[in-house]
């Protein structure tokens, strides 16, 4: 663990030159901890026979959990789908609902799915060098239509925490799947 004076001033490496950050720390999501989350069961049990891809990985610092302080990091979607469902993060809400996010695309493309308890849901375009504002009160997650790995900076309230369960749980009300060589969004016939 890395130790940065939260309060002062620091600076990070997320140039990515060797692949790796050299200051932040990484966390690997691997296949068998998503497979829930994908709709083709088969094509999870068949790719799990072979081995175990690292579908994304996010770096971050550590940052207390205090009011004040903003948490911030990089998140790297691989590129890939399981069956025709495109390579995503498993996306989550904030512990505190009412928390924005930012995202910067540093690299790749792809989209960024949000949805709030109401039932609204809005998907935006990721794009090298543009960000996206996740509202407070949506849930979002990161997923890769391109061909090269998805890199997007990250920014949010550290106090915020990460609701995972919810989104294991419920699923999105829509997925993002390739047709015909293109990303279409469709309703996620396993959402409950």
């Amino acid at each position: 663990m890395n130790n940065f004076n939260w309060d002062g001033t620091f600076s990070v490496d997320f140039s990515f030159q060797d692949g790796m950050s050299k200051t932040a720390e990484i966390t690997q999501r691997h296949l068998s901890q998503m497979k829930a989350m994908y709709q083709d069961q088969a094509a999870v049990e068949e790719i799990l026979k072979t081995g175990d891809p690292v579908i994304y990985e996010f770096y971050e610092l550590g940052c207390p959990e205090r009011e004040g302080d903003l948490a911030f990091g990089t998140t790297m979607i691989h590129p890939g789908k399981i069956g025709n469902e495109y390579y995503m993060t498993k996306g989550h809400f904030h512990n505190i609902v009412n928390t924005s996010e930012v995202y910067y695309t540093m690299q790749g493309k792809g989209f960024m799915l949000m949805e709030n308890m109401e039932g609204d849901w809005m998907a935006e375009p990721l794009e090298k060098g543009k960000a996206v504002y996740v509202p407070r009160g949506y849930a979002h997650r990161t997923i890769n239509t391109g061909d090269e790995t998805l890199i997007a900076f990250f920014t949010f309230a550290a106090d915020a925490g990460h609701d995972y369960g919810t989104i294991e749980t419920k699923g999105y009300r829509n997925v993002i799947l390739e047709k015909d060589g293109k990303p279409v969004i469709e309703p996620n016939p396993k959402w409950k």
